[in-house]
């Protein structure tokens, strides 16, 4: 899950003063909310869903199309569609809204787990949402956002790295957005980890979490990233890690109607 490394890797880190190329997240820590969040409503962030693994909130996820989510590659790992269901049109996690089976799902096709590489995914449901004041897609960004352009990130992640602290309730915080360029610059203390396709969310005290991945960050009214990884969370030189959906914005068009 989002931002969390082995064991090994943490012991490296700690031994070596520096940072693993990429988190492998173990796939049953899931839940929790967004770090120096404000809690929120779903009228708020309508195409925001609950990727639900087995009944439970897993990831996630943004309303693309009535029967399309994006998410994040990472979030559909080791599963099949059988086990997922899409909660949307609730503020919570738990209950409320609209469920929907998962009818298939597509990751993209050069996503590496060594790196976070390529970390999207598209999800088809097995019956279109039924739209509302609550529940509505958001538009693809056709463009990567400016460095230091205002962002949103959403979710029900928890509200400090390692934290048990779980609530139910939607919340969401404002960040600014880095560019590649400026993430990977020597202000921040990621260097070569930062890839093509990824870019930056950064607030002091403020970020995503475990249990927010796959999840939107948007930016006027644009889904700009998908909620990926990162160092911890809230860390001063380590902001969070999103993928940059102008960059895979054909990819996502073509496998939303390929499904």
């Amino acid at each position: 899950m989002f931002k969390i490394f082995i064991v090994l890797a943490l012991l490296g880190c700690a031994l070596a003063g520096t940072i693993p190329k990429a988190p492998i997240p173990p796939a049953d820590d899931l839940d929790g909310r967004i770090v120096g969040g404000i809690a929120t409503t779903i009228t708020s962030f309508p195409y925001q869903i609950s990727l639900q693994r087995n009944g439970f909130h897993s990831c996630g996820g943004a309303i693309y199309k009535d029967t399309i989510i994006v998410t994040a590659a990472h979030c559909l790992q080791n599963v099949s569609p059988a086990s997922l269901k899409v909660r949307a049109g609730s503020t919570y996690s738990d209950f409320g809204g609209s469920i929907v089976k998962v009818a298939s799902f597509k990751n993209h096709e050069l996503y590496s787990k060594q790196t976070s590489a390529n970390d999207i995914a598209v999800i088809k449901l097995a019956s279109p949402l039924p739209l509302s004041s609550t529940i509505q897609p958001i538009s693809l960004a056709t463009t990567s956002p400016a460095n230091g352009a205002p962002g949103v990130i959403s979710g029900w992640g928890v509200t400090s790295f390692g934290s048990n602290n779980v609530s139910s309730q939607l919340r969401y915080t404002d960040i600014s957005i880095l560019s590649r360029s400026t993430c990977s610059s020597s202000a921040y203390g990621y260097g070569s980890f930062i890839r093509s396709g990824m870019i930056c969310g950064f607030a002091a005290g403020k970020d995503a979490c475990q249990g927010d991945s796959g999840g939107p960050l948007a930016s006027d009214g644009i889904l700009v990233g998908v909620v990926s990884w990162g160092n911890e969370c809230a860390l001063a030189r380590y902001p969070g890690v999103y993928t940059d959906v102008a960059t895979y914005n054909s990819w996502v068009v073509k496998t939303a109607n390929s499904l």
